[in-house]
């Protein structure tokens, strides 16, 4: 029997809650380097690429003679995939992510995991799966929900430090403590700051709604949490 939220639905503008975590629940992050490596890799797929006039040169030596030339570009998914909030934790991720076509998301975590995994591999000295089958991808189409997932995958690093801006996660850029240029936070914003919901006016603020909402996710997001 396929495991939960392994067949998945795609549509053109889908917003999805994606998540995965390590073969047996191990850890995929095992210092601060590896989750630098997992952000860097967001990073250059999902900010603009760069011009072939800013990418510089580099000499490469084959049978004794050398030669200059450009390395192989990493895949770019400026205008496929929009990452509107994550969380990183020892040995599982959260993202809620926008796709712009059809299969964006398909692209964009297979070529991710298989990249980080190769990563991870070489430098532990391991071989073998990294993460737990295929990753889940769950459609989300309610405003309300959006809202409501965003909270859990803010919260989630609240197992593990009381301090969520510590977390590797998108919480500051929600707060305005910085800004990350390929997180989209503003629709999330939006929708809250329009109170799309009546248990959302009683919040002042995007922290007060994360911190102080006392209904427990469960009852809310059922299916769509990772446990």
């Amino acid at each position: 029997m396929p495991g939960r939220n392994t067949i998945k639905m795609y549509i053109q503008g889908g917003y999805y809650h994606l998540y995965n975590r390590g073969v047996e629940k191990r850890r995929i992050f095992l210092d601060a380097q590896d989750y630098k490596v997992f952000l860097n890799y967001l990073k250059e797929y999902l900010s603009p690429p760069p011009k072939k006039s800013e990418i510089k040169k580099k000499t490469f030596t084959l049978q004794g003679q050398s030669f200059k030339g450009i390395s192989r570009l990493p895949k770019n998914y400026f205008q496929e995939i929009e990452l509107l909030c994550f969380c990183l934790m020892p040995n599982h991720w959260h993202m809620l992510i926008k796709q712009s076509s059809l299969y964006s998301v398909t692209k964009f975590v297979r070529s991710l995991m298989t990249r980080y995994s190769m990563y991870f591999n070489k430098k532990y000295k391991r071989v073998g799966n990294l993460f737990q089958g295929r990753y889940r991808a769950v459609l989300v189409n309610d405003e309300a929900y959006l809202l409501h997932l965003s909270r859990y995958i803010h919260l989630n690093p609240s197992e593990l430090t009381n301090d969520l801006l510590s977390a590797y996660s998108s919480y500051g850029d929600y707060l305005n403590l910085r800004h990350t240029p390929w997180i989209k936070s503003d629709y999330i914003l939006s929708q809250f700051n329009d109170k799309v919901g009546v248990e959302f006016k009683k919040f002042n603020n995007y922290k007060d709604f994360i911190e102080k909402y006392q209904q427990e996710d469960k009852l809310i997001l059922g299916n769509l949490t990772i446990d």
